[in-house]
């Protein structure tokens, strides 16, 4: 195998750039497909519990480690009527769903999804409708959802068999108002004027919930910038985050593997861009409140693997297969690559959400009736999720670099590190994009008490297309690498070509 020269970085404790918000591994369910029916929820399956949801799902998403959920859209809910999915399952109406091209038969609701939380130790974070509804909509839905009772709406709820408030602190407002394929799509100043009334007449009923402003729904928006500073000039004081969305993939015939490899360059550009116009409007304003990011859409997608719409011979179908991607080994380490974009920015990236959980663009897939299984772009989130908690240190590589199409020259190491200062241990998190040569990496260790490997677990192998499949669901997993060790303080490891590296190091005599 060729070796690259070594790349080397620096780990000080008195060098960090923030700490972790646990909502950094959130994900996203959204009435797409079949992400809600036949994947989350699937009455009638051997697996399935007294509600409906599928218990081997549900000890998936466990181990996956998701902490926040942001339902029910996503582009749904800009059409979605809440009041259709509540009360008597039996008694809901069905609606053709305009987004999706689908039949939504509303037997999977609010309640439902508060149950899914609930079993799960989830954080609901939930969005309105702005598309074609607005302020009267989003503050019928928080009442019903957040008061105690005494109300029309709260005692609706408790009617409904949720005697105890469901307490949702995180409220989207809207989804991704700037696209033209929005049901309800805004411009700049309406969506503005529209987000500010309905934060302001929320923040009436609950001065301490947390709102997410629609930022742009993608870096290549043409109003980028523009629409941030527009909208936030409006509702600064009112709004806590504003939200990013990105996808990543490769098109049929695209073969540019390597720019694909390198797209956590354009999530850290889209950060700095965002952040850079969140901190001129606060200026501007002379405001000394800080818009935190919420990047509550990302994922890889590639969008010409499976359809997004059903044939138009089928109508409005029931769960049809939609957007689901069978994720290989490059995929996995692309996912690694964009966690480690978001936590090198964790001072401003306080939420995110994998979009989707189940069969959707997800790390979680299954069948009707049939199995659950792993992608392989579940373990870079389980992983970063089980131990990537703590502070994030200043990670500034000296790193061999190669040429891409799309972003120039760039890294072939992607790394971050996170330490917890209590036990004093510390995780590198780092991807070798090369495909072909392996990565010596040498860390320099300062500051810290003399610290050991605990394990250095990889995922690589030696075809980029690997995937885990219903047939083959355990082609792609982590293997534990031998040799990595620290000596004479620094930290000496081996990253072998196209991998995805975890590096665990605890003090020296502690367990």
């Amino acid at each position: 195998m060729t070796q690259l020269p070594t790349a080397r970085f620096t780990l000080d404790p008195a060098f960090g750039i923030g700490t972790v918000n646990p909502r950094l591994y959130g994900s996203f369910v959204e009435h797409l497909g079949r992400c809600v029916y036949d994947g989350l929820y699937e009455p009638g399956h051997p697996e399935a519990d007294e509600a409906g949801l599928r218990r081997d799902v549900l000890a998936l998403i466990r181990e996956l480690g998701v902490t926040t959920v942001r339902y029910p859209g996503g582009n749904f809910v800009s059409g979605h009527r809440w009041e259709d999915g509540v009360g008597p399952a039996e008694q809901r109406p069905a609606r053709l769903e305009l987004a999706w091209h689908s039949l939504e038969t509303n037997r999977f609701g609010l309640g439902e999804f508060i149950d899914f939380c609930r079993k799960t130790d989830i954080e609901p974070m939930l969005a309105v409708n702005l598309g074609t509804r607005g302020v009267e909509d989003a503050v019928r839905l928080l009442e019903y959802a957040n008061h105690p009772g005494g109300t029309e709406l709260s005692d609706l709820r408790i009617a409904h068999g949720a005697e105890q408030p469901y307490g949702i602190r995180m409220w989207c407002l809207g989804n991704e108002m700037d696209g033209p394929w929005q049901i309800g799509h805004k411009k700049p100043g309406e969506y503005a004027r529209l987000a500010r009334e309905t934060a302001s007449a929320m923040k009436m009923a609950d001065p301490d919930l947390e709102l997410v402003a629609c930022g742009s729904s993608g870096f290549g928006m043409p109003t980028l910038g523009t629409w941030e500073a527009t909208v936030l000039g409006e509702c600064y004081e009112l709004v806590d985050h504003v939200s990013l969305h990105s996808y990543y993939g490769l098109a049929d015939g695209d073969t540019d593997l390597d720019s694909f490899l390198a797209s956590g360059e354009d999530m850290e550009r889209y950060i700095a861009a965002v952040t850079a116009t969140c901190d001129h409007v606060g200026a501007t304003l002379k405001s000394r409140k800080t818009i935190m990011l919420s990047y509550d859409e990302w994922n890889v997608w590639h969008t010409d693997r499976s359809p997004m719409a059903p044939a138009p011979e089928d109508g409005f179908p029931y769960a049809p297969r939609l957007l689901e991607n069978s994720y290989t080994l490059a995929d996995a380490v692309l996912t690694g690559s964009l966690l480690i974009a978001m936590l090198r920015h964790a001072d401003r990236v306080t939420a995110a959400s994998l979009a989707q959980l189940v069969n959707v663009i997800a790390p979680i897939m299954t069948e009707p009736g049939g199995p659950a299984w792993r992608q392989t772009s579940f373990y870079p989130f389980a992983q970063a999720s089980a131990y990537g908690r703590g502070r994030v240190l200043r990670v500034a590589a000296d790193s061999p670099r190669h040429s891409t199409g799309r972003f120039g020259e760039v890294d072939l190491l992607h790394a971050t590190a996170v330490t917890d200062d209590d036990t004093g241990s510390v995780t590198v998190f780092a991807v070798n994009r090369s495909r072909t040569a392996g990565l010596p990496l040498d860390v320099e260790l300062r500051g810290f008490e003399a610290l050991t490997v605990v394990e250095h677990l990889v995922l690589d192998g030696d075809d980029p297309d690997a995937r885990n499949t219903l047939r083959d669901p355990e082609r792609v997993t982590p293997r534990t690498v031998t040799g990595t060790a620290v000596t004479g303080g620094a930290l000496r490891a081996d990253l072998t070509p196209l991998s995805w590296n975890v590096i665990r190091l605890r003090r020296a005599g502690s367990r």
